[in-house]
């Protein structure tokens, strides 16, 4: 006689999407805008920007969805290829310190070289960055994981402060209002969240679930996506010239980035933000299953995502609407909430359904932290130094993480449970430092920009 083991499979509640969803469109339904006249509150249909912004607005995104679709393909089914062409666990370990390490040498020079040469150029060898591993991965039958990871790091550190600072810098070109690059700061968290989303339904519809490297593999998805990125780049992409030398450029952050101890302060706390979310995409898939259950982590994906989008539709709600708080504030609270999110998954908490709306709480504060960031640096990094500043602002995370997973993949000496701890330190110490910004910097509305 068989014995049947039955399967114990956890999945969401269907009702935890529905939720996610009714809740962005209320939130941006209802969304609350500065008004000119008198300082009321108005729908956000209520809200008309010039036609020339509208145009901007609308090329800009679909090419930042675009460049998120890449970034998300690789991401989710990166560890899924690798798996896929036998790539042993030391092997993934090694290619992800190599990635990091090109993240901490190459992507500050990355920076520097989009404040010097324009966002353009550097956007361009974006999109040629994962073109060529497309590229490689489909004519070669074993691609060096070595190369991609390298590649991809890049190309993600050029993803992190590139757009934004070609965003901000044709913001003010064309004379708009602050309000308005306050909208696109929390439109471009939301779109890249759901670029992510889409790219994890595109990817399973190209694998079609029986692994066969096909042309319609996420790679070849890749390519026409980075095809159409580049044409988008090449054609619409108007960019004035730059003229800063390097003397000059030198000179300049050395005295508005590195003098600056409101710099400093912020670069650390983006550092501190930067590291904790590391730590959480490498440990979040071994944390849940440690209860030993089947989990779909698959259905889990798209409920962080959507957590992180409803967050951001927060962003106006606190800057424009009822609940206005200055931003400083509103970080130190969103890093109390995340570092204790985080201080509780440490103490090896192991119940999958908490687990899971820890997370979520965890990327709703990320949605609402993004948007933020990008508007103290708007407050406080002159436009011409802003790359330089922000990929310089994650070489401490970069270094750090790596030395964790030396610790951790290499040579075993810690648990994962001290690497989310150390995260929700670095949280704290976030908080910490937009208490002492707030105390350092500047009024609420006065910035390097015009209102």
């Amino acid at each position: 006689m068989g014995v049947v083991i039955e399967r114990d499979v956890w999945e969401p509640n269907p009702t935890m999407y529905l939720f996610i969803f009714v809740s962005c469109c209320l939130s941006v339904f209802c969304l609350p805008i500065k008004s000119n006249s008198g300082g009321r509150s108005s729908s956000v249909f209520d809200h008309a920007p010039p036609s020339s912004f509208i145009r901007f607005q609308r090329r800009f995104l679909l090419l930042f969805s675009l460049s998120s679709v890449m970034e998300g393909l690789w991401e989710v089914f990166g560890e899924y290829e690798m798996a896929y062409n036998g790539i042993s666990r030391e092997q993934m370990i090694v290619s992800l310190c190599l990635g990091y390490v090109a993240a901490l040498f190459g992507g500050i020079f990355l920076g520097m070289l989009s404040d010097l040469i324009g966002q353009k150029k550097v956007c361009l060898l974006f999109c040629s960055l994962h073109l060529f591993i497309a590229i490689w991965k489909r004519v070669t039958a074993d691609p060096s994981v070595w190369l991609a990871s390298i590649c991809l790091s890049l190309a993600s550190m050029i993803f992190f402060f590139n757009f934004e600072t070609g965003m901000v810098v044709e913001h003010d070109k064309l004379g708009q209002r602050q309000d308005l690059m306050n909208d696109m700061f929390w439109l471009m968290t939301f779109a890249e969240s759901a670029s992510f989303i889409g790219s994890q339904v595109l990817g399973n519809w190209l694998i079609g679930g029986n692994g066969k490297r096909s042309m319609l593999s996420p790679s070849g998805a890749v390519v026409v996506l980075a095809f159409i990125a580049l044409i988008h780049v090449s054609r619409r992409w108007k960019e004035d010239p730059k003229s800063t030398s390097l003397k000059d450029y030198h000179s300049k952050f050395h005295t508005y980035i590195l003098s600056d101890r409101r710099i400093w302060l912020l670069s650390w706390a983006q550092a501190s933000v930067h590291f904790s979310v590391s730590v959480f995409w490498i440990l979040w898939a071994p944390t849940i299953v440690a209860d030993g259950r089947e989990v779909l982590l698959g259905l889990i994906y798209p409920c962080l995502l959507g957590a992180k989008m409803l967050g951001s539709t927060a962003f106006p709600w606190f800057f424009n609407g009822p609940l206005l708080l200055r931003t400083e504030d509103c970080l130190v609270y969103a890093f109390v909430v995340m570092g204790f999110v985080m201080s509780i998954v440490a103490y090896d908490y192991q119940e999958i359904k908490v687990l899971v709306m820890l997370f979520s709480i965890f990327h709703a504060c990320m949605g609402l932290v993004l948007p933020s960031f990008a508007r103290l640096r708007t407050m406080y990094v002159p436009n011409e130094l802003r790359g330089g500043m922000m990929s310089l602002s994650l070489a401490p995370s970069n270094a750090l993480v790596l030395f964790f997973l030396v610790q951790r993949g290499c040579y075993l000496n810690i648990e994962n449970l001290t690497m989310i701890a150390a995260a929700a330190l670095g949280l704290f110490s976030a908080a910490g430092c937009m208490y002492m910004l707030k105390r350092l910097g500047k009024q609420p509305h006065q910035n390097w920009h015009k209102l």
